[in-house]
């Protein structure tokens, strides 16, 4: 957790994964959020947090949030959306960055020393990450945002924390540029080591561990325990960070048939499930910026699975996508993958349409990061589809579609009137490492 990438350059990921048996899914069932959380971090964790520790560690992450279930399920229309916007940024990302932030405190308390975060962000794991994290001990926080491609809600959100221990960075870029600049900066080892260097992004193994509780609670509230039903989730993603918890929740043992990957028109991922081609492309700009997305930090964790956990295969494939923009896997590969995800890429009308028809028929409110994934589970009924983000993020996209724009919840009405604070500076990764060093040297 606190290394973020590894010295080597590749991602962190655990030894080996909990097997959870039928029985056992049947009691967690019914378990409340934070006692589930507990449940399912624990076999990761072992001894190295005491488990009194952990639960309060966890007990304090979400109390910040607005609703006591912390991700409800909710019955829309012919699907369940799981609602996972009631943290103190409206995004999903509030369920992992909540967490992350007290656990870094708490490991840096406990053990010493201090820490600077280095992130960057397509919109939400910035904002998330800064509040995880403002006014805490030991602990600094940089977060790249690609200057005019995030809502300007997503901006605010960043630009207006204005604890000493924040600096947000606009960059002359995309977040493809922001994300290549972080993985510089973390395989320069020396400056790694000589200033503490930790990760925020989904390259960290802890936020990709308490994402995979909010599957087990959707499955639980769903069915009741019943472990003959087999779910699908259909989840909007561009990192691939959101829907591989999913995957590993599949191989924990949740009786999940089948996880839809849902893309915008930045479709690199729903092209790699349907033909086998992992290939770069432009970045698009769309209406759900959280997506707009080409190199999916996250994606060589499952395809190191894929691959038979045989690492020489994956950095070739590494190798190649750096040099030639592109690499592909075999046909029995793609058949294998194909048992476990489903893909969809959803236009820009397909979204606002979605918005239009669901709000129309339900009265329900999607954000254009959720109605990608609605959108893609339209063949089954049943799905539950990952709400993303709260729809006030993304009013411009909203009014597009029913025109109108959401209110502002009470705690950000006044959003746009804070004063603001970020420095603009190129997408350049050793402008980005002065700036820092002059921040830390003072």
């Amino acid at each position: 957790m606190m290394m973020g990438l590894a010295t080597d350059g590749g991602l962190l990921i655990p030894e080996s994964v909990p097997f959870i048996p039928a029985e056992t899914l049947r009691t967690w069932a019914k378990l409340p959020f934070q006692t589930l959380a507990f449940e399912v971090m624990s076999p990761f964790i072992g001894d190295e947090i005491p488990a009194d520790d952990l639960k309060s560690l966890i007990d304090r992450a979400y109390a910040s949030f607005a609703h006591k279930e912390i991700t409800p399920v909710v019955k829309v229309g012919d699907k369940r959306i799981l609602e996972l916007f009631h943290g103190p940024t409206l995004a999903f990302k509030d369920v992992a960055l909540q967490f992350l932030g007290n656990l870094f405190e708490y490991l840096l308390a406990r053990d010493g020393g201090h820490l600077n975060i280095l992130g960057a962000t397509s919109g939400d794991t910035g904002s998330a990450a800064i509040h995880g994290v403002r006014g805490k001990s030991n602990i600094r926080i940089f977060i790249l945002h690609p200057d005019g491609r995030v809502s300007p809600i997503q901006e605010r959100q960043m630009t207006t924390v204005l604890d000493d221990n924040v600096h947000n960075i606009a960059i002359r870029g995309s977040f493809d540029d922001g994300q290549a600049i972080v993985k510089a900066l973390f395989n320069d080892l020396e400056f790694k080591k000589s200033h503490s260097l930790g990760a925020v992004n989904s390259i960290n193994w802890a936020r990709i561990l308490a994402q995979i509780v909010y599957y087990f609670y959707a499955w639980g509230r769903a069915t009741g325990g019943d472990d003959s039903q087999r779910l699908v989730f259909s989840v909007p993603t561009g990192n691939f960070g959101d829907i591989y918890a999913g995957y590993l929740a599949m191989q924990m043992g949740l009786p999940v048939s089948k996880l839809i990957l849902a893309t915008n028109r930045n479709d690199i991922l729903s092209r790699f499930v349907r033909e086998g081609v992992y290939e770069v492309g432009d970045v698009h700009p769309t209406i759900s910026p959280s997506m707009d997305i080409q190199v999916s930090s996250n994606f060589e964790r499952y395809l190191f699975d894929l691959l038979g956990r045989d690492a020489d295969a994956v950095r070739a494939c590494m190798a190649d996508l750096a040099e030639k923009g592109r690499f592909s896997i075999s046909e029995e590969k793609r058949a294998l993958m194909n048992e476990t995800f489903a893909a969809a890429a959803v236009s820009e009308e397909e979204t606002l349409e979605q918005i239009r028809a669901t709000h129309s028929e339900t009265g329900y409110l999607l954000d254009p990061h959720t109605a990608v994934g609605v959108a893609a589970a339209a063949d089954y009924p049943g799905a539950i589809c990952l709400a993303t983000a709260h729809p006030a993020k993304f009013g411009a996209a909203v009014q597009s579609a029913i025109g109108q724009e959401p209110e502002l919840p009470g705690p950000l009405a006044d959003l746009m009137d804070r004063e603001t604070r970020q420095v603009l500076l190129d997408a350049d990764a050793a402008v980005i490492k002065q700036h820092m060093l002059d921040v830390i040297d003072g």
